[in-house]
């Protein structure tokens, strides 16, 4: 299926150069960076903490409220931040409020242990995860307003950019606070991921100064039209009251976007588009559960992992996610879905490779480029994938809906991830070749429907 007319790839390339390509980085490594808090640097805490796998593998369920983010996105869309949407408008407002609420928790981390408080941490870092879930949907809905609606080229291009930013978030976040824990742990002090966490506090705060220079578009008839909608719903329902008014808002920003998604693709379609999105990074999932946990056991230090899963893993992201985006734009996207899901199962075996090989930075070193790679195509793929199968009129709600369920594989089935290695007396090589065998059914699924699908050009 070709998306868009072929053209150089020097001429392809340039659209990256707009300067709206900046400002969406940003955003994306704004989107990034808390999941370093709730990831590693708090898998790694508790490992280090004395915690089992299958306790570490459990506390990820975390994660699922990422999986569930679109049931609130009405909200985000309507309900305006006292004081701070004048000041800096309702996008921003709700991103900053966020960001303060993840502020806040990390101080709060910094004064307890896990060992003897463990429900508490767990308790923020579920505080964490809504605010990170719920300022996601406000930075994917900056990011799409930030293009016109008519511009696809672009519309691809920011979806790499932002892919891009996320890993910039991740990586380079992951890799400060690896450093830092290092550092202060070899200086002999005894709580040194709670120093930590004020470190990642401080680049909350730069974050934020960051996003006063991305500029928010004002959509002075967005309300109007809400409240339009609310109201042709209320006359059709025939009464109006608390109830009616209560009936129409819930039906016309929650209801109205599954209904218009549905209608658009028709019911099995869509059900199998849904299928898809819910399976496609279920193994890498998986694997990045249990990843940083693998490369403690096999005997890698704190440094070692933030130089090659973080620092050397970030160099190969950006790279080819600029070239996944690229391939996307001139291949088509549903090639490209097919393309990266290969890869990731490939990818996947050569951490078999190193579990039963042993400590080798070389493998290592190997491992994590190719696999990044993999990552890297399948992410703009997916991202670009969602964004062309919104309907524009519910942009926001149906975006947070898609990436929803597809954060939903991810997180639910992959806090199992800890309990399976277990299972397999900790046999990483069996474990990694099951994550590979996981991408299957999705491609499966989009083999069936690759015919009939209705993508926004």
């Amino acid at each position: 299926m070709e998306i868009y007319k072929k053209q150089s790839i020097s001429e392809t390339f340039k659209v990256y150069f707009d300067s709206r390509m900046i400002k969406i980085l940003l955003l994306g490594a704004i989107s990034g960076f808390p999941w370093v808090i709730i990831g590693s640097s708090l898998s790694l805490w508790l490992k280090e903490d004395g915690l089992s796998r299958s306790t570490i593998g459990w506390a990820g369920l975390i994660f699922a409220v990422y999986a569930f983010n679109y049931l609130w996105a009405p909200i985000i869309d309507r309900v305006r931040i006292p004081w701070l949407t004048k000041k800096i408008g309702h996008r921003r407002g709700w991103i900053v409020t966020m960001q303060a609420l993840i502020l806040i928790s990390l101080i709060s981390w910094s004064f307890i242990n896990p060992t003897t408080n463990l429900a508490l941490v767990i308790s923020i870092g579920l505080i964490i995860a809504v605010a990170s879930a719920t300022q996601d949907i406000t930075v994917d809905a900056l990011r799409i307003e930030q293009i016109g609606e008519h511009e696809g080229k672009s519309m691809q291009a920011g979806a790499a950019m932002a892919v891009v930013g996320w890993w910039t978030g991740y990586k380079l976040g992951g890799a400060v606070a690896l450093n830092s824990a290092e550092f202060f742990q070899q200086s002999g002090i005894e709580n040194y991921w709670q120093i930590t966490f004020l470190i990642l506090g401080a680049i909350i705060i730069i974050c934020n100064i960051g996003l006063m220079f991305v500029n928010e578009p004002q959509p002075n008839d967005r309300r109007e039209s809400q409240k339009k909608t609310d109201k042709m719903i209320e006359e059709k329902l025939g009464f109006s009251n608390l109830i009616s008014r209560t009936i129409a808002w819930l039906t016309g920003t929650v209801i109205g976007p599954v209904i218009s998604f549905f209608q658009k693709n028709g019911f099995y379609i869509a059900i199998a588009i849904l299928g898809f999105v819910f399976l496609f990074k279920i193994g890498e999932a998986f694997l990045g559960r249990m990843s940083v946990i693998f490369y403690k056991e096999i005997g890698f230090t704190k440094s070692d992992i933030a130089l090659y899963s973080k620092g050397l893993g970030w160099i190969t992201t950006v790279i080819f996610t600029l070239i996944g985006g690229l391939f996307a734009i001139r291949s088509g996207v549903i090639k490209a879905m097919f393309v990266s899901g290969v890869l990731m199962a490939s990818t996947n075996l050569l951490f078999s490779l190193l579990a039963w090989y042993g400590k080798s930075e070389i493998l290592f070193a190997i491992a994590v480029i190719f696999d990044d790679m993999a990552a890297a195509f399948a992410t703009v793929a997916f991202v670009a994938f969602i964004s062309m199968l919104v309907d524009r009129t519910y942009t926001a709600t149906q975006y947070a809906l898609l990436a929803s369920i597809g954060t939903a594989g991810r997180t639910t089935l992959a806090a199992s991830s800890g309990a399976l290695v277990d299972w397999l007396n900790g046999d990483w090589g069996i474990f990694f070749i099951i994550t590979a065998i996981m991408v299957i059914p999705s491609l499966i699924f989009l083999y069936m429907i690759k015919d009939k699908i209705k993508l926004n050009d």
